[in-house]
């Protein structure tokens, strides 16, 4: 049987992207959360799709940001917004809120705050599910 320098060296690119992937996890379960803005924009316009449901996270993305390019009034729970207005929502604590928006389908926006993930698993599990969810929301663009 070889032993364990012997097969590094052998198999040293699965080695080696072993170590890289490692590596990636640990950046992602350790590397503290920031971004450039705390607001995450959520546009509502006239025969467009809006999503229903939006997460946000404290200390992250905690302020709602709100823009009408409906081209009429929006009622968003007790707040009117003018054609062209924007309204921003700070949230200061994790829970579920339902905010009756006509609007939006089913004409209420579900708006879902979740605490700070701690370093570790759970911020791992944060950062993974922030990216399928950007993926999954991404406008789809046909071919020029």
């Amino acid at each position: 049987m070889p032993d364990l320098p012997e097969l590094l060296r052998r198999h040293w690119p699965l080695a080696a992207m072993a170590g890289l992937l490692l590596l990636v996890l640990l950046w992602g379960m350790l590397w503290p959360l920031r971004g450039d803005s705390h607001e995450l924009p959520l546009e509502v316009r006239r025969g467009q799709d809006t999503p229903a449901a939006v997460r946000l996270t404290l200390g992250v993305q905690d302020v709602l940001l709100l823009r009408n390019s409906t081209g009429a009034p929006l009622v968003f729970g007790p707040v009117q917004l003018a054609p062209g207005g924007e309204f921003r929502l700070p949230v200061e604590e994790a829970g579920e809120q339902a905010i009756p928006c006509p609007a939006l389908p089913g004409g209420v926006l579900r708006l879902r705050v979740v605490p700070m993930p701690d370093p570790g698993l759970a911020r791992l599990r944060w950062r993974l599910a922030n990216f399928s969810h950007a993926i999954r929301t991404m406008p789809l663009q046909g071919p020029e």
